[in-house]
């Protein structure tokens, strides 16, 4: 049996969705494949062999146990004591942080289980268990990474305690988008510990930003889903500029946004934790995308040219 999880981009929002406000995110087309047979021993295996930059999976190894062991708490109608599975990792997403491949990889483990043990649980279902195994990760997620790789759309995603908003956006014409990896694995949950840290110690200098965030998310929405592509670009270098007063970003990844800038992209930013991990730049058109793409891969290992929605 196969099984697929999306992995994903923020376009607006990363750390300020964990306090309530929006973001807009998607799934890109590059994915985490889940192939699961019955195992001998029982309770949940993974054997990892998705492709990865140097040191991802080791440095997530502890985290990855933890989310997995979220996992099965989040089925508890299969007997894991008495029932075993084995599941194998693959796919043409290249495990990094910043690109949502723990959430790609929840999904797919999600979808292996409820495919193998016959559950017949929708796609709400599976967003919920992958939120569960997100956990693992992340401490306290926002829910934005599994529900783009659950779903693989352009979405609107808000937190909120009575229920979390989410609604598609269908802009006119795919997103096009050049991503760049730092090579710098990260801990999310740490870089999440240091925002809540600094905000607590400065409260009245986060208020503003956050609230200068809320009026830029507020702004994105009608401009991402009229195609307004450089209106986007500059609300992009402004979110950026929101994230380096948060204290998310990082030399490497301002290197690679400067060189996008200087490319020609409408907007580039950090994408995902921040402080190292992936940027993003916004390529409307085929020719700049190449054109950003090349002047990416002269400082970056790891670049990949998609689009969203």
């Amino acid at each position: 049996m196969v099984a697929q999880g999306f992995g994903k981009v923020i376009l607006f929002g990363e750390h300020f969705v964990v306090y309530g406000l929006p973001s807009i995110a998607g799934g890109i087309d590059k994915k985490t494949i889940a192939y699961a047979e019955k195992s001998d021993l029982p309770g949940l295996h993974v054997i990892d062999k998705r492709p990865a930059v140097p040191g991802y999976k080791e440095g997530k190894r502890e985290q990855f146990k933890e989310s997995l062991s979220y996992i099965k708490d989040a089925v508890p109608q299969i007997p894991w004591d008495v029932q075993g599975i084995q599941i194998t990792l693959k796919g043409d997403l290249v495990a990094a942080s910043g690109i949502g491949a723990s959430a790609a990889a929840c999904v797919a483990i999600a979808r292996a289980v409820n495919e193998f043990f016959g559950l017949d649980l929708d796609d709400a279902h599976i967003n919920n268990i992958a939120y569960e195994g997100e956990r693992g990760y992340h401490g306290s997620p926002s829910g934005v990474d599994n529900t783009c790789a659950t779903y693989g759309k352009v979405i609107y995603f808000q937190k909120r305690s009575d229920g979390d908003v989410l609604e598609v956006i269908e802009p006119k014409e795919p997103i096009k988008i050049v991503m760049a990896n730092t090579g710098i694995p990260v801990n999310t949950k740490a870089v999440v510990e240091g925002v809540r840290h600094r905000r607590e110690e400065n409260p009245e200098l986060f208020e503003g930003i956050f609230s200068e965030y809320a009026a830029l998310a507020k702004e994105a929405l009608p401009v991402v889903e009229r195609g307004d592509w450089k209106k986007m670009g500059e609300l992009m270098n402004q979110n950026q500029d929101l994230l380096r007063q948060i204290g998310v970003s990082h030399e490497r990844l301002e290197e690679l946004i400067s060189a996008a800038l200087d490319a020609g992209a409408y907007g580039a930013k950090l994408t995902g934790g921040g402080a190292g991990g992936y940027m993003v730049a916004l390529t409307p058109t085929a020719d700049l995308q190449e054109a950003v793409e090349s002047a990416l891969k002269e400082k970056s290992k790891l670049v990949l040219s998609t689009s969203i929605g």
